[in-house]
C-alpha cells in the first residue's frame, strides 16, 4: 500500500496564479445558493493551503466555510487564514479525507478544487455528497485531465524502468479513475441533478529554469518524492533523469515554456437534496 504523499504548501503555491485560474472559472459557473435568511454553509473538500477556500468568502461574504484536507502540512498553512471574514462569515479548517468523508450536516455548496484526482473511489461518493445538499444546493469540482500528457506519461514510464520499478512501481500511474465530462454528467444527472460539465485546456506559459519540473514538484511528483524521502542521492538522481526527459518534451522557447494543461469541470445543482 502506498504511503500518503507528503505535501509542501510553499512549492504548491509557487504557481498559484496558474493553479487558481481554473477555480475562478469554476466559481463563475456556480449558481445562487439556496440559503435564504441564513448564512450559506459551504465545504471545500481537499482545500490544500486554503488560498482558494478564502475566495469563497468573497462570493458568499456571510457564509460559514470549512476547508477539509488530509494533509497536516496543508492544514497548517490554511490555518493562517482561519477566523471571521470581512462580510460577517467565518472560515475554518478541519482534517478529513475525501476518500471516506461523509457530511454530518446539510450543505448549500460542496466544492473541490484539483483534489479528487487523488481519490480513486470519488465517483462512488458522488451520491453521498449530493444527498447532503440542501434542495437547490450545488456540488462543484474541477480535476486535472492531463494524465496522458507528456509530463505524466514520462513520469509513469520512468517509474516503471528496471532501475526504479522496485521502489516506485505504480507511483507514476494513479489517475486512471478520472472520468470524462460526459461520464460525470450522466452519473450526476441520474442522481437528480441539473449538470453543467465541460473541459478546458489552458495553454500556460511557464518561465524560469525547468519550469515544468518545478510545476510537478508541487503535485504529481509528491508520491515519488515521498517514496524516496530520506534518500537524497536517489531523489537527485531521479529528478535529473526526469528533468532531462521533460526538457525534450517541453523545449524552452523565446518567451518561456509552453505547458498545455487540460482540466475537467462539473457543476451539479441538486433538484431534490436533503430536506433538513
Amino acid at each position: 500500500m502506498h504511503r500518503a504523499p507528503t505535501w509542501d504548501p510553499q512549492q504548491y503555491l509557487r504557481h498559484a496564479s496558474h493553479r487558481t485560474r481554473p477555480f475562478h472559472d469554476l466559481l463563475a459557473r456556480i449558481p445562487a445558493l439556496p440559503a435564504a435568511g441564513r448564512p450559506a454553509r459551504i465545504a471545500d473538500l481537499g482545500c490544500g493551503p486554503g488560498n482558494v477556500t478564502a475566495l469563497l468568502a468573497d462570493r458568499w461574504p456571510d457564509a460559514h466555510i470549512t476547508g477539509l484536507d488530509n494533509s497536516a502540512e496543508m492544514l497548517a498553512e490554511a490555518a493562517t487564514r482561519e477566523g471571521p471574514t470581512p462580510g460577517g462569515g467565518h472560515l475554518d479548517f478541519a482534517p478529513a479525507d475525501a476518500a471516506d468523508w461523509v457530511p454530518d450536516e446539510p450543505y448549500d455548496l460542496i466544492v473541490s478544487n484539483a483534489a479528487l484526482q487523488w481519490v480513486p473511489n470519488h465517483p462512488d461518493s458522488l451520491e453521498t455528497w449530493v444527498d447532503a445538499l440542501h434542495p437547490g444546493g450545488t456540488l462543484a469540482f474541477q480535476v486535472p485531465g492531463n494524465f496522458t500528457s507528456p509530463s505524466h506519461a514520462i513520469l509513469g514510464e520512468l517509474c516503471d524502468t528496471p532501475h526504479w520499478r522496485r521502489r516506485l512501481d505504480g507511483h507514476g500511474r494513479r489517475f486512471v479513475h478520472i472520468l470524462d465530462p460526459a461520464d460525470y454528467l450522466e452519473r450526476l444527472t441520474g442522481l437528480g441533478c441539473e449538470v453543467d460539465a465541460w473541459e478546458t485546456t489552458y495553454v500556460q506559459l511557464l518561465t524560469g529554469a525547468d519550469p515544468v519540473l518545478d510545476w510537478v514538484k508541487g503535485t504529481a511528483l509528491r508520491p515519488v518524492l515521498t517514496a524516496l524521502e530520506g534518500d537524497d542521492e536517489a531523489i537527485e538522481e531521479f529528478l535529473a533523469e526526469y528533468r532531462d526527459l521533460l526538457r525534450k518534451a517541453y523545449p524552452t522557447g523565446p518567451h518561456g515554456t509552453v505547458f498545455p494543461f487540460r482540466r475537467i469541470f462539473v457543476v451539479a445543482r441538486s433538484l431534490a437534496g436533503n430536506p433538513q
